[in-house]
C-alpha cells in the first residue's frame, strides 16, 4: 500500500477534473528538436489540471483529483493549484514515487515534442480507494484525459469515478489527450482511448489525433463513430485554423481568432476550460448549434489568448481577459 497524504480540507465544487499534473520544462526555444534544445523554464503543467486552473480563473469553483511526489516538485504544483483557486482536497502527495517530469520542445505549427520521465510517476499511482465518491457527487461537471487510462491503478481509478460521474448525472467530458510516448502498446491506447468514449457526454480531439483515434480523417465519419458511444457533442479543434463541432444533427465550422503567438502550449486546454465553464449552464441534449457556435466561438477566443503568454498557467485567461478580448474583437456576447 503506498503512503501518501491529502492536500486539506475538502471544499464544495462545481466541477472536478481528473488526471495528471506534472512539471513542463518547456523549450527557449522553437522549431529545434528536443534533444538539441539548449535550454528549459520550469512550468506547471498536465492537460486536466490546466482545465481546473482554467475553469478557476473564469469563475467556475473547481477541484482536482490526482496524485503528486511528496517533492519539492510535487508541493510546488499543489501550492500552483491552490494559489489559482482550485480545491487540491483530493490531490494526494506519494511519498513512495516522484512528481512526472516531461520535456517539451515547441514548433512553430503549435505542435510539439514531449518527452516524459516517470517510471512510475506519482500521477500513475492513483487508486480507487483515492476517489471520494461524494466530492463527486456534488458537482455538476466531470473531465478527465486518457493519459491516466495509460497504466494501473490509475486506469481503474480514472475510469471509476468517469462512471461514478456519469451515473450520479454530472456532464461527463473527456478529451483523449493522445500521448503516444506514455504508452507501453499503441494499439492498447487506442483500445482504452475507446474503452472510455461511453462515459462522456462531450468528446473534444485534436485535429493531429483525430485519425489515429477515429481511424478516418474525415470529420463526418469520424464523429459519427464516436457519437454511436453515446457521446453527444464531438469537437475537433485544429489550432490556427479554427475547430468543427457536431451535436449529430448539425456540423459547423467555427473561426480562428488572430493573434501574435508567443507560446502554443496549452491553448487546447484555454478552449476546453472556456468550453465548459459554458456548456455545465446548459441543458447538453436541449442546445441547438447556433447555441453551440457561440460557445465555441468564445472556447477559440480563449484558446487564442493562452497563446499570447509564456506558460500555460499563467496564460489561461481570466473571465475578464476574455471578456475585454471578445469586446476589442467585436463580439457582444460575453462568458
Amino acid at each position: 500500500m503506498c503512503k501518501c497524504r491529502g492536500g486539506g480540507g475538502m471544499q464544495m465544487v462545481d466541477a472536478i477534473t481528473l488526471g495528471e499534473l506534472l512539471i513542463d520544462f518547456v523549450s527557449t526555444t522553437v522549431d529545434i528538436p528536443l534533444g538539441e534544445c539548449p535550454s528549459f523554464v520550469k512550468a506547471p503543467g498536465g492537460a486536466p489540471a490546466n482545465v481546473a486552473v482554467g475553469l478557476s480563473k473564469l469563475g467556475v469553483k473547481t477541484g482536482f483529483i490526482g496524485r503528486v511526489g511528496d517533492d519539492p516538485f510535487g508541493h510546488f504544483l499543489r501550492d500552483t493549484l491552490a494559489r489559482e483557486g482550485v480545491d487540491t482536497s483530493h490531490l494526494k502527495l506519494d511519498s513512495e514515487a516522484r512528481t512526472t517530469l516531461a520535456f517539451v520542445a515547441n514548433r512553430s505549427d503549435g505542435r510539439k515534442e514531449i518527452s516524459f520521465h516517470r517510471n512510475p510517476g506519482a500521477d500513475q499511482r492513483l487508486c480507487i480507494d483515492d476517489i471520494d465518491s461524494d466530492y463527486i457527487k456534488r458537482a455538476r461537471l466531470f473531465h478527465f484525459g486518457s493519459v491516466s487510462l495509460s497504466h494501473s491503478p490509475s486506469r481503474e481509478a480514472t475510469m471509476h469515478a468517469a462512471q461514478l460521474a456519469r451515473d450520479a448525472g454530472l456532464l461527463v467530458s473527456y478529451d483523449p489527450n493522445w500521448r503516444p510516448p506514455l504508452w507501453d502498446d499503441i494499439e492498447d491506447g487506442r483500445r482504452w482511448i475507446w474503452n472510455a468514449m461511453p462515459l462522456a457526454h462531450i468528446v473534444k480531439l485534436a485535429e493531429e489525433e483525430w485519425e489515429f483515434v477515429t481511424g478516418t480523417a474525415n470529420f463526418a465519419d469520424g464523429a459519427r463513430i464516436v457519437m454511436e458511444q453515446g457521446v453527444q457533442l464531438v469537437i475537433v479543434t485544429r489550432g490556427a485554423d479554427g475547430a468543427w463541432f457536431t451535436n449529430g444533427k448539425e456540423s459547423r465550422y467555427v473561426e480562428p481568432f488572430r493573434v501574435e503567438v508567443v507560446d502554443p502550449l496549452g491553448a487546447g486546454d484555454g478552449f476546453v476550460a472556456a468550453m465548459l465553464a459554458q456548456l455545465m449552464n446548459v441543458d447538453i441534449e436541449q442546445i441547438n448549434a447556433d447555441e453551440l457556435y457561440e460557445i465555441i466561438r468564445i472556447a477559440n477566443a480563449a484558446g487564442a489568448l493562452t497563446c499570447t503568454r509564456m506558460g500555460v498557467i499563467p496564460a489561461l485567461p481570466t473571465k475578464e481577459q476574455l471578456n475585454a478580448f471578445l469586446r476589442e474583437q467585436g463580439i457582444k456576447r460575453k462568458l
